[in-house]
């Protein structure tokens, strides 16, 4: 479903992606570990055809979409369902008017219509009934359940997380963890989890990548990160300080 050959990007002297490889499967959950600053938003930013590469390919589908022209992108977004890490909803607007956002710009749907779409996405992400709030009547985990809901509005086929449990507790973060994988398995989307949340990564993936100073170092199924000996993949998933990762540079 995407590909990614051979990527790189530099910016202000600095390469950021370097000749990175990635294939996701199709209808799979992916995630992508790595530590701080090594690649993995500048990555996303590249998949939705924000950022265009220095050189190399992001095939979706087999379509080039580092080579589209705007017209090209903001179709080939509409196969995207996008979860912001801080969920990215529209203070303005009240939840209603933040899930059914989508729905009001791609389609011709009735207000009437629109709703019953609203009400049908927050029932299916736990947030029945509260359409008339506003973003900042609502917690973190329940912003980010929002978020969810709106990423899921126009059935996407390619789903993205950015860090979708940052600064939620151990049991909100185990509920997103829990509803990623239901939303997956009934939409069948092809998904991709940014994610410094090694437990919850083990949890999720059908497949895991880690990205360090540029390049998928390690890349398989959740089981052989669990077993490698691999010193890069042992340290970042034990948490340690001593290793080749240095935290400090």
């Amino acid at each position: 479903m995407i590909e990614i050959r051979a990527l790189t990007k530099t910016f202000k002297g600095q390469k950021v992606l370097d000749n990175l490889d990635l294939s996701l499967p199709k209808g799979k959950i992916t995630v992508i570990i790595g530590p701080t600053g090594t690649g993995k938003s500048v990555l996303l930013k590249h998949i939705l055809g924000l950022i265009k590469p220095d050189s190399g390919q992001i095939l979706i589908d087999g379509r080039d979409i580092s080579t589209m022209d705007e017209v090209q992108l903001n179709e080939a977004r509409k196969d995207f369902g996008v979860c912001f890490q801080d969920a990215a909803l529209f203070d303005s607007m009240n939840v209603g008017e933040n899930v059914g956002f989508p729905f009001a710009m791609h389609t011709g749907l009735s207000r009437e219509e629109i709703g019953r779409e609203v009400s049908r996405l927050l029932k299916e992400v736990g947030l029945s009934g509260i359409e008339k709030k506003l973003p900042s009547q609502l917690s973190g985990g329940m912003r980010k359940r929002v978020g969810l809901a709106r990423a899921l509005a126009m059935n996407p086929k390619i789903l993205l997380f950015d860090e979708p449990t940052t600064g939620l507790d151990p049991v909100m973060t185990c509920a997103i963890n829990t509803l990623i994988r239901q939303v997956q398995l009934k939409s069948q989307a092809t998904s991709l989890v940014i994610s410094h949340d090694i437990h919850g990564a083990f949890e999720v993936a059908d497949y895991m990548a880690m990205i360090y100073e540029g390049r998928i170092v390690f890349h398989g199924e959740p089981e052989m990160f669990q077993q490698t000996t691999d010193p890069l993949v042992r340290q970042f998933v034990e948490g340690k300080l001593e290793g080749p990762i240095n935290p400090i540079k």
